[in-house]
C-alpha cells in the first residue's frame, strides 16, 4: 500500500527517480510522473489500465516553460495564458520534438496546462521536468478529489501520494486548442467558456471521440461510477424507485427519503456543485441501491461541464 503524506521534496525525489506518485491539483487528484520519461509515462499508462490512445496533459510550474514543449505559439495565445493560467485550463498547442510519443499517444500536438494548487506548484517549480498526469483513479472511473481516493484505487500500484486536501474546482480542466481568432473547445471543465470569450471570436465544440481522442475526457463513456446512471432534464421525468440514489442540484424531492438524496448545492452555487460531484457520484455508488438517478443541472456557469461528466457517467 502506497505512502500519504505532504513532503514535496520526497514526491520530487521519487518523481526524479522514474517512480509515478499521487498529486493534488485544484481541479482533481493526477497521477504524475516525469513527461519526459517514457517508462515513468509507461508506468502510468500500466497503473491506470489507460489505453495508449488516450493522450495525457503536461503539466509545468512557470509559463516560460511552454516554449521548451510546443512551437508555433501566437502571441495572443501567450497574453491569455499570463491572464488565465495558473488555473483550470488546458491549452493544445504543436509540440517539440523533445516530448515522447507515449506521452501524446503519437499526436502531433500537446496538452499544457499550470496548476493553481499550492503543493502543485511547488513540487512542479522543485523539478527540472514537467509531468504528465492524467486523473488518478483506474481508467473510465470517478476521478479522485481526494487524496484517500487515490489511495482507495490505486494504493497498491504507486509509492506515494501527496496529500493537498479537497480539489478546491472538483471537475478537469477545460481543454481548448486555439485556432487563429477561433477556438475549438475539446473538453468541458473547471474554467466557464465565458472567461476565453474575450480572446476567441468563435467556439467549435468538439467534445466526443470514441477513438484516437485528440485530448483526455473525450471518450463518450467516461468518469463512471459501477452503478447505472440515469440522467434526467426535469424532476418529474424520475422513475419511482425504492432503491435509487437520487443526486440533485439544490432542493429534495418530496415524499423520498432525504437520506437516498445527494444534494450538490444547497445554496445553488454552481462552483460548489463542481467541487462536489464527483465526491457525490463515489458516495453514490457505495450506498445501498442498485442505481443512481441524476437531475441535469442548470446549463449556465460551470453547469454545463458538470452536465458533461454526468451524460458521460451514465452513456452505455
Amino acid at each position: 500500500m502506497s505512502a500519504i503524506g505532504n513532503d514535496i521534496d520526497h514526491a520530487a525525489k521519487l518523481l526524479s527517480e522514474g517512480e509515478i506518485v499521487g498529486i493534488p491539483t485544484e481541479t482533481v487528484y493526477g497521477l504524475a510522473g516525469n513527461a519526459f520519461d517514457s517508462n515513468a509515462v509507461a508506468k502510468i499508462f500500466a497503473a491506470k489500465d489507460r489505453p495508449a490512445f488516450d493522450p495525457l496533459i503536461v503539466h509545468i510550474g512557470h509559463l516560460s516553460q511552454i516554449d521548451l514543449l510546443a512551437k508555433e505559439i501566437p502571441k495572443s495565445v501567450k497574453s491569455m495564458l499570463e491572464e488565465l493560467w495558473p488555473g483550470p485550463l488546458t491549452v493544445v498547442l504543436p509540440r517539440q520534438s523533445i516530448i515522447p510519443d507515449i506521452t501524446v499517444s503519437g499526436h502531433e500536438k500537446v496538452a499544457i496546462r499550470m496548476p493553481s494548487q499550492t503543493m502543485a506548484l511547488e513540487l512542479l517549480r522543485n523539478l527540472d521536468f514537467p509531468l504528465a498526469a492524467p486523473s488518478a483513479n483506474p481508467f473510465g472511473y470517478i476521478s479522485p478529489t481526494k487524496a484517500r481516493h487515490v489511495i482507495a484505487q490505486l494504493g497498491d500500484r504507486i509509492p506515494y501520494v501527496l496529500d493537498g486536501g479537497d480539489c478546491d474546482v472538483g471537475i478537469e480542466s477545460t481543454i481548448i486548442e486555439p485556432m487563429g481568432v477561433d477556438c475549438n473547445v475539446l473538453r468541458l471543465g473547471g474554467l466557464e467558456l465565458g472567461k476565453l470569450a474575450p480572446y476567441f471570436n468563435n467556439f467549435n465544440r468538439m467534445l466526443n471521440k470514441s477513438s484516437n481522442p485528440s485530448a483526455p475526457g473525450q471518450l463518450a463513456k467516461h468518469y463512471s461510477p459501477r452503478k447505472e446512471i440515469s440522467v434526467f432534464e426535469r424532476k418529474e421525468e424520475f422513475p419511482e424507485s425504492n432503491t435509487a440514489t437520487y443526486i440533485l442540484f439544490d432542493s429534495y424531492i418530496e415524499g423520498i427519503p432525504e437520506k437516498n438524496q445527494l444534494i450538490l448545492s444547497k445554496k445553488s452555487d454552481l462552483n460548489e456543485a463542481a467541487s462536489n460531484v464527483f465526491s457525490f457520484l463515489r458516495k453514490a455508488d457505495e450506498m445501498e441501491g442498485n442505481e443512481i438517478l441524476a437531475l441535469k443541472l442548470p446549463e449556465v456557469g460551470l453547469g454545463p461541464a458538470i452536465n458533461d461528466r454526468l451524460y458521460r457517467a451514465a452513456a452505455k
